[in-house]
This record gives C-alpha cells, sequence and structure tokens, in this order.
C-alpha cells in the first residue's frame, strides 16, 4: 500500500517571494508527481500577448491534474507596461516580468516562450498591432515556437474573431496561432527554420472562452452548452492544496502589476471552445483521440512497462528503491528514435534519479561576477544521501575539454567538498540576449535562431557531473551560481554572471539646459576586475562641447567606482541630441552601463545598456520653486523636474497635515497615487484645504478600477486612451494660463512624444472644470478629458491623463513646458 506524505514544501510555495533563488529539492511526493508526469506524454501550448494575460488556473490545471507537459507563449514581455514596485519602464520592466513568468510557471508547472514581439504599449485594433510588430516576423516566431514546443493542443486566451473589442496586442496573438495552426505543417513556409526544426501538426485548437466574451450570462449559458468544460478547482491532496490555491499563487507573482491577491478554493468551471483541427472523441477532454502513453514512441512500450510499475508501487519512505528501475528506463530512453521526447524524457527522469539519490551538487563561484578571460574560484559540494552506489567520474566545464576533478566515490551522507579555478576564456556577458542590439518600436532584434523565444540567456557556464549510477554512466548538468549569507539575510543564491571589465553610469538620462550656462555631468566608472585602468571621454552632438576630452581612472579593486566629472557646454540655441559615454582601457573600448535589478521575488538581474542620456537645450520658463511629490505607482517625474531646477520634496503621505503643505508652490500626486497609497483618502482633506487656501495641486493619472480620486468636484474616470503619439492635438481654450505662462504652448510642442499621449481620461465631470485639450485616435470620437483645470477656493486643481511619467524620462521639450505651466498656475 503506499503511504502518502503531505508535502511541506508545497504548504511552503506561498513563501516562493524568499526563496526565489534557491535550487529546487524535491521531497517524496514532489518526486512522485514528477513520476506521474514522466508517464504522461501529452503537450499544451496557451497562447497570449502578455505577462498577466495567462490563465494560471488552466495552466495549473494541466501541468498538475492531466499531467501534460505545459507551456505558455507570451508574444511579449511587457515592456510597455507600469511598474508598481520600482522605477524600471520599458525593457527593463521586460526584464522584471520576463522573470516574474517564471516564477509563475516555477509555481504553477508550466514552461515559459515568447516571441520578439516588443510591448510597444496599448494598442486599439490589430492591424495597428502588426503593423508596428512586422506581422510576418511575429507570426515565424508563432510557427518556430509550435515546432519547437510541438503542443498537441493549442488553447488561446483570446478570440480571433472580434478585432477592436479589446486590446490590440490580445487579438493579435489570437489571429497569428490561427494562422500559425495552418502553416506549422507546410515545410515551404519559414523554411530557414527547418536547418534547426521540423515540421509539425497540433491536433486541435482550442478557445478558452468565458462570460466575459459574451453580451450577458444567458447568451453565454447557451453558448457553453457545446464547449468542452472541465472544473479547475480539484484538490491535490499531495501538495495539501487545490489547483485554483495554486494558480492563485502563480498569478500573485506578477508584483510588478499588482497582481498579488488572496487564494482561492472550491469548484471552478473553465470553458474552451473547439475551434480547428481533429475534435476531441470526449467533449470533456481535451487529449482525447490523443495517444499520451508511451506506446506514443517506438520502442516506448518497454519503457512505459517499467515506469508504470515504479508508479504503481512507488515508495515514498525510500525512492532510492526505485533507482535500478529508473536507470533501466534511462537507458532505454536513451535508444529512442524519437529525437523530441527523447530530449524531454532524458531531462525529467535525470532530475527524478537526482532526487531519489538525494544528490546535492554545486558550484558555487566566489564572486557573483566575472570578466571574460578570467579564472575565477569555484567551490564544489557533492553528497549522495542514499545507499546507492554512485561514483563522480570527473567534472567539467562546459566552455573547456578539461577535466576539473578525478573519480571519487561518493558513500552515504559523506559530504565532499573542494575548490577548483575555472577558465572562462571566450565566454561571453550574460545579459538579456534580446536586448543586445538596438530594438525597433515593434521588435526586438534577435538574430541567432537558436534564442529565439527563450525566456533567457542560456547560463554562459555549466558545469557537467560525470556520475556513475549501479555502472550506468549519467551526466547532471547544473549552472555556477554564487551562494553565500548575510546575517540579517540567511543563505543567499544569486545568478553567476559574467560582465565587462569597464561599465560606466550617468546620474541622469536625460539632461536638460534650460540656459546656455555649462553644467557639470558625473560619470560613475565601475571596476569588473581588480586594477583597472584606462580614460573615459564624452561623445556630443557637433553643436556642443565638452571639457576636458578626456579623464583617466585607476581603479585598484574590483565592484569599487570612480567619479569623474565633465563640463558640457549646450548651443545658445534650443537642440537636442545624445551625450554618449566612451571607456577605454587596455586597448578595448567600453560603452556599457551594468544594471542590476534585485527583489526578493525573482534572481537577481544584470542588463546591460547603452551608457549614454538625451542631452536637451531648451528655452523654458518656471514659477515657484518648492514642489511637494506623493509617490504612486512609481516614476521618474520628480528626477525630471529637478532637470529644469525645482526643489522637488517627497511627501510622506502618512505626515500630511494642513501646515506642513503650506511650504511647497505645487502639490503634485504621481501615477495611480490613488490606487496604490491607501492613506490618501484620509489626508484628501488636507490636500484639499491646501488648494482652497491658495494652492496648486496636480494629479496625475489613475485607473477607473474601483477608485474615487476624491476630486473637488464630480469627476469620472474611464478607461478612455488615445494611443497615438502622433494624434492631432487641438487647443479647446487658447487663452489658458495652462498654454500660455509662462512658456507659450503651440502645436508644436506635442511632438516628438513617446508612446501614447494619454490614458484613463476622465469622462464626466462638473462644470467647474475646463478642458484644455482635445485629441482622438483615427476612427474615434475626439476626447476632451486629457487635461483639466478648476478654481477651487483660492487654488487650482488640475487632473491629466497625459502621459507626462513617459515623455519627461524621455526628454520631451513640450511635456517639460507644459508641465512647468501646470506648476506655475496661479503665480501670473
Amino acid at each position: 500500500m503506499k503511504k502518502l506524505f503531505l508535502s511541506i514544501s508545497a504548504v511552503l510555495l506561498m513563501f516562493t517571494t524568499l526563496f526565489a533563488q534557491q535550487p529546487n529539492k524535491l521531497t517524496s511526493n514532489e518526486i512522485f508527481e514528477k513520476v506521474q508526469k514522466l508517464n504522461f506524454l501529452g503537450t499544451a501550448l496557451y497562447i497570449a500577448a502578455h505577462p498577466d494575460d495567462e490563465n494560471t488556473r488552466l495552466i495549473a490545471y494541466l501541468a498538475n491534474e492531466v499531467k501534460a507537459r505545459t507551456g505558455y507563449l507570451s508574444l511579449t514581455r511587457g515592456d510597455g507596461g507600469q511598474n508598481l514596485i520600482g522605477p524600471e519602464i520599458r525593457e527593463l520592466l521586460g526584464v522584471i516580468r520576463t522573470q516574474e513568468l517564471l516564477a509563475a510557471r516555477s509555481v504553477d508547472g508550466g514552461e515559459q516562450l515568447f516571441t520578439r514581439a516588443n510591448d510597444f504599449g496599448y494598442s486599439k485594433h490589430p492591424d495597428e498591432t502588426l503593423e508596428i510588430w512586422n506581422k510576418k516576423e511575429v507570426l515565424s516566431d508563432v510557427v518556430w515556437a509550435i515546432r519547437t514546443f510541438k503542443p498537441d493542443v493549442i488553447i488561446n486566451r483570446f478570440n480571433h474573431r472580434t478585432p477592436g473589442t479589446t486590446h490590440g496586442h490580445h487579438t493579435s496573438s489570437a489571429m497569428l496561432s490561427v494562422e500559425a495552426f495552418d502553416l506549422v505543417n507546410d515545410e515551404k513556409q519559414f523554411a530557414d527554420q527547418l536547418k534547426f526544426t521540423e515540421t509539425w501538426q497540433p491536433k486541435r485548437l482550442f478557445f478558452n472562452t468565458s462570460s466575459w466574451f459574451y453580451r450577458n450570462r444567458d447568451e453565454f449559458k447557451e453558448a457553453s452548452k457545446n464547449f468542452t468544460q472541465f472544473d479547475v478547482g480539484v484538490y491535490y491532496p499531495l501538495k495539501g492544496l487545490s489547483n485554483n490555491e495554486l494558480a492563485s499563487m502563480a498569478s500573485s507573482q506578477h508584483l510588478c502589476q499588482g497582481f498579488g491577491r488572496l487564494t482561492t478554493r472550491g469548484t471552478q468551471t473553465e470553458y474552451v471552445e473547439f475551434l480547428k483541427g481533429e475534435a476531441p472523441k470526449d467533449k470533456n477532454d481535451i487529449f482525447s483521440g490523443i495517444n499520451t502513453t508511451w506506446n506514443r514512441v517506438k520502442n516506448g512500450g518497454e519503457v512505459g512497462d517499467i515506469l508504470y510499475d515504479v508508479e504503481e508501487n512507488f515508495d515514498f519512505t525510500n525512492p532510492a528503491k526505485h533507482i535500478p528501475k529508473l536507470l533501466e528506463a534511462y537507458s532505454l530512453i536513451n535508444k529512442l528514435e524519437d529525437e523530441h521526447w527523447k530530449k524531454i524524457k532524458t531531462t525529467q527522469i535525470k532530475e527524478i534519479i537526482e532526487a531519489c539519490l538525494g544528490l546535492y551538487l554545486e558550484a558555487s563561484a566566489v564572486s557573483s561576477t566575472a570578466v571574460p578571460n578570467s579564472k575565477i574560484d569555484v567551490n564544489f559540494e557533492v553528497i549522495n544521501r542514499s545507499d546507492v552506489a554512485v561514483e563522480l567520474t570527473s567534472i567539467t566545464a562546459n566552455n573547456t575539454a578539461s577535466k576539473i576533478f578525478k573519480g571519487v566515490s561518493l558513500s552515504k551522507n559523506v559530504k565532499q567538498n573542494f575548490k577548483e579555478s575555472i577558465s572562462l576564456k571566450g565566454a561571453n556577458f550574460s545579459d538579456p540576449y534580446w536586448l543586445r542590439k538596438e530594438a525597433s518600436l515593434g521588435m526586438y532584434s534577435v538574430h541567432d535562431r537558436t534564442l529565439i523565444g527563450k525566456p533567457e540567456t542560456p547560463r554562459e557556464i555549466t558545469i557537467d557531473f560525470n556520475l556513475v549510477i549501479n555502472y550506468v554512466p549519467i551526466t547532471i548538468t547544473k549552472n555556477v551560481i554564487r551562494r553565500y549569507s548575510k546575517r540579517d539575510k540567511g543563505e543567499i543564491y544569486e545568478p553567476f554572471e559574467i560582465v565587462p571589465s569597464v561599465t560606466t553610469k550617468l546620474k541622469d538620462k536625460v539632461i536638460i539646459f534650460s540656459d546656455s550656462i555649462a553644467k557639470q555631468v558625473e560619470v560613475e566608472v565601475r571596476a569588473g576586475a581588480n586594477f583597472v585602468t584606462g580614460n573615459v571621454q564624452l561623445e556630443v552632438p557637433k553643436d556642443w562641447s565638452v571639457s576636458p576630452k578626456e579623464i583617466t581612472f585607476n581603479i585598484a579593486q574590483k565592484n569599487d567606482k570612480q567619479v569623474v566629472v565633465f563640463m558640457v557646454i549646450p548651443p545658445k540655441n534650443q537642440s537636442e541630441g545624445n551625450l554618449k559615454v566612451i571607456a577605454k582601457s587596455k586597448g578595448e573600448t567600453f560603452t556599457k552601463e551594468l544594471i542590476e535589478i534585485n527583489y526578493n521575488h525573482i534572481p537577481k538581474q544584470t542588463v546591460l545598456k547603452n551608457s549614454e542620456a538625451k542631452i536637451v537645450r531648451l528655452n523654458i520658463e518656471k514659477k515657484g520653486n518648492n514642489i511637494g511629490y506623493i509617490k504612486g505607482a512609481g516614476d521618474a517625474v520628480p528626477e525630471s523636474l529637478q532637470q529644469i531646477g525645482y526643489n522637488v520634496i517627497e511627501i510622506n503621505p502618512s505626515e500630511i497635515n494642513d501646515k506642513n503643505l503650506q511650504q511647497f508652490d505645487a502639490i503634485v500626486l504621481g501615477i495611480r497615487a490613488y490606487n496604490v497609497v491607501s492613506e490618501l483618502k484620509f489626508k484628501q482633506k488636507h490636500l484639499l484645504e491646501y488648494v482652497k487656501n491658495g494652492g496648486n495641486m496636480i494629479v496625475q493619472y489613475n485607473t477607473n478600477r474601483g477608485v474615487d480620486v476624491q476630486a473637488p468636484y464630480q469627476l469620472k474616470l474611464s478607461r478612455d486612451r488615445v494611443t497615438d503619439e502622433f494624434a492631432e492635438v487641438t487647443v479647446l481654450d487658447p487663452n489658458n494660463s495652462l498654454l500660455n505662462f509662462p512658456n507659450k504652448i503651440t502645436e508644436n510642442d506635442f511632438k516628438g512624444w513617446v508612446q501614447e499621449r494619454g490614458l484613463y481620461f476622465p469622462i464626466a465631470w462638473s462644470d467647474q472644470y475646463t478642458p484644455i485639450l482635445s485629441m482622438k485616435d483615427k476612427g474615434e470620437t475626439p476626447k476632451l478629458g486629457s487635461l483639466l483645470i478648476a478654481k477651487y477656493g483660492k487654488g487650482n486643481y488640475i487632473y491629466t491623463g497625459l502621459s507626462f511619467f513617459r515623455e519627461l524620462p524621455a526628454g520631451v521639450s513640450g511635456a517639460y513646458k507644459l508641465f512647468a505651466n501646470m506648476l506655475s498656475v496661479g503665480k501670473e
């Protein structure tokens, strides 16, 4: 009789944010579940557009209840959204969201894939989306994903038949999936891919529908009679969790989007509508009629006879008991002719063998970074915690054929520790591969076909532990990591990264010159190794100048920094361009900034970006000096305002009172402040009193989901937005001071805007407000709520949905002038 022991680690899944970087250590329950998954030869691929689009309930159900190999193809990395946990936006936000997706998959049991599509922001129609994305290239990537992942079943998150009713990216993801379904088995389509893979034909295509896609519940109820449906609220005794709890925890990994949520339990029905292919024989089983047993592959029956027996008689108290049978199956799997299933099942069974033995194999570098062509000391730890005979014959690094270690027998529970030096000759940098070349608005540039679709850059340095287990040779590969401890945090795991020996950093990514006076520009030089010397210089546009031409640096210790200062002299007239930092050391040229992203819920990330800034000579006037800023979801507006000479002071919401607000010439609320700062509802009376007494208050956009901005007069938010950054802007009130003091605002000031005009505009407001601007996307009615101003008492209240949080960090001159005018209201 099987003895089941509840998995403590399953209960602790809720603490994944604390242990995101630790290696996976399987309990007996988890090993058994891996065996179950080993014995299922079926694959499902879920397709949508962004991180958070995926239905974690369905992915978790397929991966844990059905035991299918389940993937999520997100066409983008979510680069165009907002960040609730920090200042990173655009490509850096995409790096965070990539890792959050991987964290979600580590919880729900799925795998993660991507295309090269760049999330350029909200799109109202797939026609616009597919034009900006380059439809042919993204379709190619979807075909590539299907040909390499080889799903039996594809499930779309969105409806391909309703363009214009939701985000254009959403509909596009479904349209491309439907089109790809008919192309993947045609060798004439994207034939260049066939050097690396082969054609494939999924059995069937579904749409993951729900009542949300119908006008009312009655209409959906009638339609659902023909849909495949199943209860995804099943309970997993081995985990001590229900599927919906698992799904909630997976979804909660999307913290930068504010997706932290309560877990749920109980029956819940999911529906999928059959679209194409071979209809399932059993309407309520999406794999019905598909052979998902070991008999699916030639000579697989032999493997199945062994592994089904292991599953049926699994020993939870002594999983090492199954090693002989597992090794027998491993040897047979290695002889399979089907390379696809051979690769997948070899990886799976090696993980099971390693866990049954209680093997712990680690290669921990003495530092978390090193530079190419250097050497790094690595601490090795090897231990076999079973009675099975295991010999470590050698250890090799993937970038060298030389053996690191000679053979030793691994006696039960006797730890082997040793240190060796590894050469990093020829190693490349560890930065995200999709950011290595300049991207277009809609596409990342990746020319290495074998990298396209991978969630992250493969590790540069891996270690092969070459073992003999009961006379069967087997190699287990591990990434080099960095493991250490801190007294206030405990044990810490970090990825081991290859970085340049010299990186540089500019404090500001946009430098505004409001007059022709020279400014000091500081450059921070960072050493990636010991004893780094060289010189650094600035490259500026031809009508600018810089002094001195170059400055030497000399840094003795790795990770130490030296700050050098240049004087940058702007032209007399308005001008803008790029300032680039160029460092030279030992005959090499270095042009990158090293950016580290470090949050508890994802592994530490190292990103290399061009070390440069936008420089703008701008004729701008301003009134007032002291600005109070209440942070919302995170933006760089305060730093941008400091660029034009304002003294910006961050206000702690808990300390707001009538007296301490009087020191400010204006108060600005950051984006989504009312969405994320709950204390504001208690402090709004003080803010409105400040306005009433003559203050100037600017509120930037909030989403309309259950939030009350508590404006002085009635104001109703909506989802209205203008996504075309080139959309014509019409002035409604040309004499308003917002457009005339202290800077004259014209149509030219709306040129050069990025990503969008604005979002979540108010749709209704009381007569006390004056709308200033009108704008619209193609084919829509004019939107009048982008910028509203109202007199309240002696002061002024301004609400704006214009995307200043994107425009100011991008150095858009007109946005700076308009914001300066908003801050200057009432000071004529």
